[in-house]
């Protein structure tokens, strides 16, 4: 290696310590897409997320939600004529079958039965009808503001629509159901006399990948609405009528974990700051997390955390009182805020002072 070589070589090493490599930009194929940090609802990524699109079979997340929500697994259902009969993907019900509702929910996310799905409804709502409207108002209660549903299964119908965001809405939702995501994110399983495979093919393909649900009619295109978790860190990926959407989930997530870490800023249980006590034992308190936050920040974005208390402290403070709240800033921006408890008891002077005495006295 020559002597002008090695000098260039070193100069490189330091530009590429200055200057590390920043996280490639993403596009996708996809006629809409967003990618979404689940904890935070931070927006990282977005294409056309607000267009009114046919959604096919992740419908079926929702359908999932509803069901678990208001059913019991353990439930035996009774397969009608009209379950049967679904047209579509399937997981081959028979008329008069007998199945638990934990079993159709495995033919519902896994084989992505529609057949399931009209079964599913019909035990938990009575109808179908009396299910669509569970899950119209499931919805509206979690922030779903521009969709629509008219069956549980996804089938093609001018009432039944939604968008990327309030999909990413209704992923966000469900990955914190235990049991939707145990459901969604197996990959074969053997139950009720079945076997069944997951028509994901993101869980053996992205790292971390833990579900949610595929889909497919002629007009919707290829949909799909998946979770992926690195580190502690969970993002949500929806991609509506896309040709290529393995590759660009695979893509999303490359690009959000590397251009939006997320940093940590309270941990449940944990001591965030101490705060003054004014006639205290004690001249100050540990001040605890009362839940955890974490944000993404992207390149050169700082979490700052102040703290507001209610009042001021004075002596005494008791052991887990909410005295305040743990404030986070992006940019001056507020992100977020946890509530603070004293993480000890502190006793004022005098008191302390006189039950030493008295233990003294006593022994």
């Amino acid at each position: 290696m020559s002597k002008g070589f090695r000098c260039f070589f070193a100069a490189a090493l330091v530009l590429f310590s200055l200057f590390p490599c920043q996280a490639k930009a993403v596009g996708t194929s996809a006629a809409s897409a967003i990618l979404v940090d689940v904890d935070s609802g931070r927006v990282l990524y977005e294409q056309n997320a607000d267009a009114r699109m046919l959604i096919a079979s992740t419908t079926k997340i929702l359908t999932a939600l509803v069901a678990i929500r208001e059913g019991d697994l353990s439930d035996v259902v009774t397969v009608k004529r009209e379950a049967a009969l679904t047209e579509g993907s399937s997981m081959y019900l028979k008329e008069g079958e007998q199945l638990t509702l934990e079993t159709l929910l495995y033919g519902l996310l896994l084989c992505s039965g529609n057949d399931a799905a009209v079964a599913i409804a019909d035990h938990v709502g009575g109808s179908q009808a009396g299910f669509v409207k569970m899950m119209n108002d499931t919805a509206r209660e979690i922030g779903m503001e521009h969709s629509s549903f008219a069956n549980p299964n996804g089938l093609d119908d001018e009432n039944h629509y939604s968008t990327a965001r309030d999909m990413a809405c209704l992923a966000r939702t469900a990955v914190d159901n235990e049991t939707l995501v145990r459901i969604a994110s197996t990959r074969t399983v053997t139950i009720g006399g079945r076997t069944m495979t997951n028509h994901n093919k993101l869980l053996a393909m992205e790292e971390g990948c833990i579900g949610l649900k595929t889909g497919y009619t002629r007009a919707a295109g290829r949909t799909l609405v998946s979770c992926a978790e690195r580190g502690g860190q969970r993002l949500v990926a929806v991609t509506l009528q896309d040709g290529n959407d393995w590759a660009d989930h695979q893509s999303l997530y490359d690009y959000g974990f590397a251009a939006y870490p997320a940093q940590r800023g309270a941990v449940l249980g944990q001591v965030v700051r101490r705060a003054a006590v004014a006639g205290g034992m004690s001249a100050s308190v540990p001040l605890v997390a009362a839940e955890g936050f974490a944000w993404p920040l992207a390149q050169g974005e700082t979490l700052e955390t102040r703290v507001e208390l209610d009042a001021p402290l004075t002596a005494p403070v008791l052991l887990g009182t909410r005295v305040g709240e743990a404030v986070f800033t992006v940019g001056g921006a507020e992100v977020g805020r946890v509530g603070l408890l004293c993480g000890e008891t502190v006793l004022p002077a005098v008191e302390s002072a006189l039950a030493v005495l008295k233990e003294g006295l006593s022994s």
